[in-house]
């Protein structure tokens, strides 16, 4: 069955957090505990999707993929605050968990880096978890690099090493 992709509305944001949350267990379970992974649920996730996307809608895109009417994953795009204006950040791409090998991550890559060339951005960057290896190669065959800068965030109460990666657009 087919895949759609179309923009995010409000009435789609609860459902997303859902999908955030299983997303974040089935990907960083293998390196964080049950405990950082509790929290928030997934109806404090939708929540805070409703809640970011209220003020960041004017400067930010969420695109959602969709298969036979359910929603299978969603990218969010947005400026890049830690470079310079040309930049645009890929700010998150998560699918349901059975979504995982079946296109879905690549169209909504596909999609994200299509709309940040739309924007202006000559270069993209994100953030991915040091420990997601998955997801590292996902970027990776992608054609993202890393950049060699690190940060900590926390997940729950786990601090969480992440990469900076980057390519032209």
């Amino acid at each position: 069955m087919t895949v759609t992709l179309r923009p995010a509305t409000d009435d789609d944001l609860l459902a997303v957090g859902a999908l955030h949350q299983r997303s974040r267990v089935a990907a960083y379970s293998p390196f964080l505990s049950a405990d950082a992974l509790a929290d928030p649920t997934p109806e404090a996730m939708g929540r805070y999707w409703a809640e970011r996307w209220q003020w960041e809608r004017d400067t930010h895109r969420m695109t959602v993929a969709e298969r036979a009417g359910a929603l299978v994953g969603f990218s969010y795009v947005g400026p890049d605050d830690e470079d310079d204006p040309a930049t645009g950040l890929l700010n998150a791409i998560h699918l349901d968990p059975i979504e995982q090998g079946r296109g879905v991550g690549r169209a909504l890559m596909v999609d994200a880096l299509d709309a940040m060339r739309a924007r202006g951005w000559r270069r993209a960057a994100l953030w991915v978890l040091r420990e997601n290896t998955h997801a590292r190669s996902f970027y990776e065959r992608g054609g993202w690099t890393s950049t060699g800068v690190e940060r900590e965030e926390h997940i729950g109460t786990a601090r969480t090493p992440q990469v900076r990666y980057s390519r032209p657009l």
